[in-house]
């Protein structure tokens, strides 16, 4: 073999320079042959359409631009050991990164919101210049799956560095794009867009916009209707091209006669929204030539998102509405329904029937106010009894109070029992679990009077509400469940007690039918899956605004879209709410006193006052105990009342003890009038490392202070595993500290069940940025549990000062060190000291090396972690801090 490569050598420096060139020429070209085979020679599949608009002068795109096959279009590959998996998908965290022109640009808002409303996750970033993308990947994993440019000229005109990095990572991931073109009065009237085979034509005027039904990505949208009439502005941008990889998906006409030049004369529906398919450089694209203003473009973009995600941040096309009629006996004389408005009502529930399988409407009811109107409307009353089993119903309350100015749960119930006598004389069903209150008072912030009243007497097991979290935004409503009853969320939808009349509908007419077809109320029903809507009595007599209203909401919706309505009982609808959104089933309680209506719909007997603002929240085993009684000696602040179960502390915001409610949590602390100070604190060192315990927190008492102690992790692991001990823990008298802490995974749960809880609240960096994630670093102080117990004093000076309190206490003065103890305990009058109980301060054996070692290992990266974040906050770092860091080097 030597001996060939030897002589092929000796020969080709024998040959002449002439005859080499034509060896080489002869060899590129065959292998330029070769190469085209196997590019264009194998058979392809069937190219989609292209958009069928010629270039300008008739150049053709395609030969210029090669066609690159997109990644998401690739085969589903089988994983060994598992099923088909999208490379695309799976690949990719269910994340939207949306680059937006500024934090109050009106298109980016519009984008949140939509993606808000469908609960997708998404990270917003203002579009970079010439700055750095945010980090794409996590390891070998895709931080987005979906990217949106509010202005695709940024996109565009990235540098080349960001553009190359941005599109490889969209290849690789198989990660789309949607972009918004919005001309101005600086905008070409025609120009290529830079780098595609695409052409814009902007500044006009468009009408009759259709949907192509040919599109891809159509999943809501239906196609085949055009919407007669100017579409919205004259700033409307057209896009043009050959290539086979853009698609129209929305076409309109220009409102002027004349078309624009370079069209040519057939360009009859120009398309405003485009597709492009990936075949030019294998990324898919989805291109708007306006903003969302149009209805159409706001379907067409939630399409959009489904199809580029492949599905995974999609909206179903299954529709639950449910149309409460509330107060239907309670109007002044000349609103309510009569016998015409009755009969209306039937026939349209009939009609609704048709598109809506088994649409019901559901009627509220005070009986107090039956036969309250004129003889004609009292005529109406009847006939809505004689129709009882046709309808679904709901109680009010008898006299149509507001629950929460009842404090006696008793005299609730005799005001039910009322209006449940009168529902049973009148056989009106009893059974529907379903309960309204009237102006929502009660439910949420909750009456607990209100539901014990409810499960009492009605059994009632659903209730909905538009106040939960907040009324506005509406798309942030949500569901809960508490004390046994399922809190659905409540939609409005443009009909109040006073809209009666077409004519004097707020605004105009034109109003109303706008919210109906593509505005508010469409979307309503677009982007939840399950919709509540709130109407009253009045909406349904004189021009019954309400039979109009969802009538052609109904119509509107089978017209434009694929989704399938229909309606559910409130207690199978509270069923299915909650198994499409299982994570909403704990609520999150809000202070009341921060949302004017939430105030005003509370007990005036409560006050946000005995609320704490101050919460000690651990670690355990860092001293908190001892705090929490050098806090209680200082005149300016008032402690929690002790609980009977968990001693002094509530342990509100981590456990069980959430669901009980704020009135259970503020029965903890006194009434600001029989104390002299209304700086309330409480302590519960297991708040620290709880996963859930910083997010309530902050929902409830956002202005509170926080105060967390740190020693080292290591002595803490090792105290918690002797208080385990000590309390005769069966795990912890069975097994070794080095055997707790060293255990394997695959070792017992109730031994791995100890190790957690000796070594993960030690991981101190990781549980402070949980709670930075919802209180200011400003409202978190962190305090060296070596020195709180060598130097309390000086550590009580520093806590004063975070807190502003009045009056400065000198605690050297009431603070002795107890040799006995060990530790520093109160000074009372005569020199003597009130000290911890016997369970405090216990001595035990030193930790083994072999634990310590591990330990300082274990630790190390958690601990410089922990000295980046202090440093962030602008905090020193404890004395074993500096002693850790010292041996990591």
């Amino acid at each position: 073999m030597l001996g060939c490569v030897t002589r092929l050598r000796r020969l080709v420096r024998l040959l002449p320079l002439q005859t080499s060139l034509l060896i080489l020429f002869l060899f590129c070209t065959v292998s330029v042959f070769i190469f085209s085979y196997f590019l264009y020679g194998v058979k392809r599949e069937p190219e989609p359409s292209a958009v069928g608009l010629s270039g300008p002068e008739g150049a053709s795109a395609d030969s210029d631009y090669p066609r690159v096959i997109p990644s998401r279009l690739l085969p589903v590959r089988n994983v060994p050991g598992g099923s088909g998996v999208d490379l695309g998908g799976t690949r990719t965290d269910p994340v939207v990164l949306v680059f937006v022109e500024s934090q109050y640009s009106q298109l980016g808002q519009e984008i949140v919101a939509i993606l808000e409303s469908g609960r997708f996750k998404y990270r917003t970033e203002i579009s970079p210049g010439k700055g750095d993308m945010p980090t794409l990947t996590d390891k070998e994993r895709g931080r987005f799956t979906l990217v949106i440019y509010e202005n695709i000229l940024k996109y565009v005109n990235l540098d080349a560095w960001n553009r190359e990095l941005l599109d490889k990572y969209c290849v690789e991931y198989g990660v789309g794009i949607i972009g918004f073109f919005k001309a101005n009065e600086n905008s070409l009237l025609s120009a290529q867009l830079k780098g595609f085979p695409l052409f814009l034509h902007s500044n006009l005027g468009l009408k009759d916009c259709m949907v192509n039904p040919k599109s891809p990505l159509l999943f809501i949208t239906r196609a085949g209707q055009t919407l007669p009439g100017p579409l919205p502005g004259d700033d409307w941008t057209v896009f043009q091209s050959n290539h086979s990889t853009y698609e129209p998906v929305l076409m309109a006409k220009t409102q002027s006669a004349e078309s624009v030049a370079s069209l040519g004369q057939n360009a009859a529906m120009l398309p405003s929204v485009v597709q492009d398919l990936g075949l030019h450089d294998g990324i898919q694209r989805v291109l708007f030539g306006n903003n969302l203003n149009f209805w159409l473009h706001k379907l067409v973009f939630v399409d959009a998102v489904a199809f580029l995600t492949g599905k995974r941040l999609s909206l179903s096309l299954e529709r639950y509405i449910l149309v409460d009629i509330d107060d239907i006996f309670v109007g002044k004389e000349g609103t309510r329904m009569k016998v015409p408005d009755v009969k209306a009502l039937l026939e349209t529930q009939r009609e609704l029937r048709t598109h809506v399988p088994n649409f019901t409407f559901n009627l509220g009811f005070s009986g107090k106010f039956f036969h309250a109107g004129s003889d004609e409307e009292d005529l109406g009353d009847d006939l809505l009894l004689s129709h009882v089993k046709d309808f679904w119903w709901f109680p009010h309350m008898w006299s149509h109070m507001q629950p929460h100015l009842f404090h006696n749960q008793s005299v609730l119930a005799e005001q039910m029992l009322l209006n449940k006598k009168f529902a049973m004389e009148h056989g009106i069903p009893t059974n529907m679990g379903y309960a309204v209150a009237p102006h929502h008072s009660g439910v949420y912030p909750v009456h607990m009077q209100l539901y014990d009243a409810w499960k009492k007497v009605w059994g009632i097991k659903v209730t909905s509400t538009e106040e939960y979290p907040h009324l506005k935004p509406a798309r942030f409503r949500r569901g809960f469940i508490h004390s046994g009853i399922s809190v659905l969320p409540r939609q409005t939808c443009g009909l109040f007690t006073h809209t009666i009349f077409y004519k004097d509908y707020p605004g105009s007419p034109n109003e109303l039918d706008k919210l109906i077809n593509g505005g508010e109320l469409f979307l309503t029903v677009l982007l939840n899956p399950i919709s509540i809507f709130m109407t009253h009595l009045s909406n349904y007599g004189n021009d019954r605004l309400g039979l109009y209203t969802f009538k052609s909401l109904v119509m509107f919706v089978k017209t434009w879209t694929n989704m399938k309505m229909q309606t559910l009982p409130p207690i199978q609808l509270a069923q299915k709410y909650f198994s499409l959104f299982p994570s909403e089933r704990d609520p999150l309680w809000q202070d009341p006193c921060e949302d004017k209506r939430h105030k005003d719909i509370w007990s005036k007997e409560k006050t946000c006052d005995r609320f704490p603002k101050l919460l000690v929240i651990g670690p355990q085993k860092t001293g908190t105990t001892a705090l929490y009684l050098f806090l209680g000696m200082h005149p300016d602040l008032t402690s929690n009342y002790p609980s009977k179960e968990t001693f002094e502390e509530i342990q509100f915001f981590n456990g069980h003890n959430y669901h009980r409610g704020i009135d259970w949590y503020m029965e903890y602390f006194p009434l600001p009038s029989n104390t002299s100070s209304d700086y309330y604190f409480e302590k519960s060192a297991n708040y620290f490392d709880s996963e859930v315990a910083a997010q309530r927190a902050a929902a409830l008492l956002p202005k509170a202070k926080i105060i967390t102690i740190l020693i080292n992790p290591a002595d803490r692991a090792y105290s918690w595993y002797q208080h385990q001990r000590a309390h005769d823990d069966p795990v912890a008298l069975k097994y070794s500290f080095n055997e707790v802490i060293t255990a394997a995974r695959d070792a017992p749960i109730k031994l791995r069940v100890l190790q957690n809880r000796c070594l993960v609240p030690g991981w101190y960096a990781v549980h402070l940025e949980r709670w930075l994630n919802h209180y200011h670093s400003s409202q978190l102080l962190v305090l060296d549990g070596q020195m709180l117990k060598t130097e309390p004093a000086s550590v009580m000076d520093k806590i004063q000062k975070f807190l502003g309190l009045p009056n400065v206490i000198n605690y050297h003065k009431i603070l002795a060190f107890d040799p006995k103890k060990g530790f520093w305990c109160q000074l009372l009058e005569g020199g003597k000291t009130k000290c911890l109980g016997k369970s405090k301060g216990r001595r035990y054996p030193d930790m083994d090396p072999e634990s310590q070692e591990f330990l300082r290992e274990y630790y190390r990266d958690h601990n410089i972690e922990l000295s980046k974040l202090l440093y962030r906050m602008g905090q020193p770092l404890p004395s074993w801090l500096r002693e850790e860091l010292v041996h990591t080097r």
